[in-house]
């Protein structure tokens, strides 16, 4: 997981404004203007949620649904950037759930953004069928039985398929999401074919590619992906994201300017024929 710099809250006596937990660090995101408390020691969000938030294209009005949606980071962006979408939070680890309840207090979004307790492989209890816009997901990359799982369970099982397999979370996405309504993840680039091959097998046809790197010169790390339901067979390959300019330096531009708020017009966001 990439790592990604957070300006700490002056404000120490922020925890007593709302029952932040104990165990919370109050960061901050653009300039300041939005506040993301996550977990000091258990799951920190990392780059990749930065980088989600700023591939989607929500429209006007969207119903967004967020699966796995961690301390809500991804859920606080878009609904900073998009005044008029609604979004509804998908977490199953009680500790994460209090932090978004915290995060939406302290942001005053309770009226536009919601949080649901549960299990994405039980979806069909937790959200109705088929009537969201548009699926975010930032999964966990590694399989259960690969790699050395962390001792911390809220970074195991954001990090592993120890709750959630992917196929799991993309037919909770399927059920969720309507008719030409669009999912969106970030996915491990050495695991993509895997990706494709199970959202077309859930009627998601892949529709937006874009290649992450690390830097010029260097092997992919991460891609990130937009599929349509029930779309038609055409994929745009979008232009490659670098996120350092060179080894140990800086932000590239357009990584640099997600980190300063600018609200977007869903209206006026041009989509490509290949979105449909």
């Amino acid at each position: 997981m990439l790592s990604i710099p957070l300006k700490r809250l002056a404000d120490p006596t922020i925890g007593l404004r709302f029952q932040s937990p104990t165990t919370s660090s109050p960061d901050t995101l653009f300039d300041g203007k939005l506040i993301c408390a996550q977990s000091r020691s258990g799951y920190r969000f990392s780059i990749d949620a930065v980088l989600l938030a700023h591939f989607v294209t929500p429209r006007r009005h969207d119903r967004i649904l967020d699966l796995g949606a961690g301390c809500g980071v991804i859920s606080l962006i878009l609904a900073s950037r998009y005044p008029d979408v609604t979004l509804t939070c998908l977490e199953i680890q009680e500790s994460l759930v209090q932090l978004i309840h915290y995060n939406i207090h302290e942001n005053t979004l309770g009226d536009r953004l919601q949080v649901v307790t549960g299990d994405l492989c039980s979806i069909t209890g937790l959200v109705p069928a088929g009537e969201h816009d548009l699926v975010v997901c930032n999964p966990p990359y590694y399989r259960a039985d690969t790699g050395r799982q962390n001792l911390n369970q809220e970074q195991a099982v954001a990090r592993h398929e120890i709750k959630a397999r992917l196929d799991d979370v993309v037919q909770a996405a399927a059920f969720a999401i309507k008719t030409k309504g669009r999912l969106a993840m970030i996915y491990p680039a050495s695991r993509i074919t895997s990706l494709l091959s199970t959202l077309k097998h859930n009627r998601l046809e892949p529709k937006r590619l874009r290649v992450v790197y690390s830097y010029p010169g260097v092997d992919a790390t991460l891609c990130l992906v937009e599929a349509v339901k029930c779309g038609g067979d055409e994929l745009v390959l979008l232009p490659p994201l670098y996120i350092y300019d060179q080894p140990g330096g800086d932000y590239t531009p357009e990584v640099e300017a997600w980190y300063h708020l600018e609200t977007s017009n869903p209206s006026s966001v041009n989509l490509s024929a290949a979105s449909l």
